[in-house]
């Protein structure tokens, strides 16, 4: 219980110690008054843009869109782990109804001509793993009462009046938790080379670049304004350096096909000429076609509610590297999600159901399986370690 008000006891704290130093002036809260309505004479109104300045900003704004996009991606996941008592799978169609609403309420925000929205901010992270309060009834009151402090100045001004330094000891903490959450997120799928590469490099390049930004001192203009934050940076950076990488790796090879039992000779004809290409032993082209084999019948199983005539369309993408195989399935689901499904029968007894037995093989011949679930796709990414003959 105590955890729920410890920070607002922290700021009354340092408010308090505050006070007597001479930092803390409410004169600004006592001269606000109680309530007043939104200026809408204020608002500019619409015009066309389409001017010259418009289409010098164009390109500076979608690099500046795309990044935010990734971001409230990442963001959108990361609320899903701290929301949840017991740990799951990330809902991709979550994070996907995530950047619809954040892209809906930064339009709606062009037309009121207000600042844009954040959908999550890195606050809101912070403090629902803090307090353990992620319910929607919550959120709900929240949004009631942010609209309730847009008609009461003086409580906005109360706010306002926290000095710096009690802000800035809460801010330390807030991002302290908030960079273990983004670590822990970043570690839940496995940290392999190529990901620690990005993830070091890219946080360097932020880090460096919030103590002094030389872009925008070198830039300047449109492009210095845009890259004048050192996340933005950060996180473009992270976006360039896994296109270069994707794009300087391992060439992959892809098989279309449908969601259907006729498809097993196909994808073992597929698997088996891979195993060849990459010079694997018998054994090691043995175990790639049963982790196939297996995650086709995985989803096969999970295919129960679908009751068109046509099967889906399946996707298989084989990505080598060095020692591993990396096998992405795309198709159409039902609600369940296999990682999931794989999690929960390590806790349950060794006897198996019949309906399990595909899942409880797809565990023993890959060492890593992902499922991510959209809407309108599902995408099981598994992967096979193998040797050479």
């Amino acid at each position: 219980m105590w955890r729920l008000w410890a920070l607002p006891i922290s700021i009354l704290a340092g408010c308090a110690a505050a006070a007597p130093l001479g930092v803390y002036d409410v004169q600004r809260a006592l001269d606000t008054p109680w309530f007043d309505l939104p200026e809408v004479s204020a608002w500019p109104g619409l015009a066309p843009v389409a001017g010259p300045e418009f289409w010098a900003l164009l390109l500076v704004f979608l690099v500046v869109s795309a990044v935010v996009a990734v971001r409230s991606s990442n963001e959108g996941a990361v609320i899903q782990q701290v929301s949840r008592r017991d740990p799951r799978t990330i809902d991709f169609r979550g994070v996907q109804g995530t950047m619809n609403v954040g892209g809906a309420a930064i339009f709606l925000s062009g037309i009121a001509g207000t600042p844009p929205t954040i959908a999550y901010l890195p606050t809101s992270i912070s403090l629902i793993g803090f307090t353990g309060v992620a319910a929607r009834r919550a959120g709900l009151a929240m949004g009631v009462m942010l609209i309730a402090l847009a008609l009461l100045p003086k409580m906005v001004a109360v706010l306002l009046t926290i000095p710096r330094p009690v802000s800035g000891a809460l801010l330390m903490i807030i991002m302290g938790m908030l960079f273990v959450e983004g670590m822990r997120s970043v570690f839940r799928d496995g940290l392999s080379q190529q990901r620690a590469f990005i993830v070091g490099v890219s946080l360097s390049i932020a880090v460096g670049l919030q103590s002094q930004n030389l872009l925008a001192d070198i830039i300047g203009g449109a492009w210095g304004v845009a890259l004048g934050n050192s996340v933005v940076v950060g996180v473009l950076a992270a976006v360039l350096m896994t296109v270069v990488l994707e794009i300087a790796g391992s060439r992959s090879r892809r098989l279309d096909t449908t969601l259907d039992s006729s498809s097993f000779p196909a994808v073992e004809a597929f698997l088996r000429e891979l195993g060849s290409r990459l010079g694997w032993s018998a054994a090691s082209t043995d175990q790639l076609c049963a982790a196939g084999e297996e995650t086709l019948s995985t989803m096969l199983q999970l295919r129960d509610d679908y009751e068109a005539d046509t099967p889906p369309r399946l996707v298989l993408v084989a990505r080598p590297a060095a020692a591993t195989v990396e096998l992405e399935f795309m198709a159409l689901f039902s609600e369940e999600n296999i990682e999931d499904r794989i999690a929960y029968m390590s806790e349950q007894a060794e006897a198996p159901e019949v309906g399990d037995i595909s899942f409880r093989l797809l565990r023993h011949y890959a060492s890593a399986v992902r499922h991510r679930k959209y809407h309108g796709i599902d995408i099981v990414t598994v992967e096979i370690k193998g040797s050479r003959q």
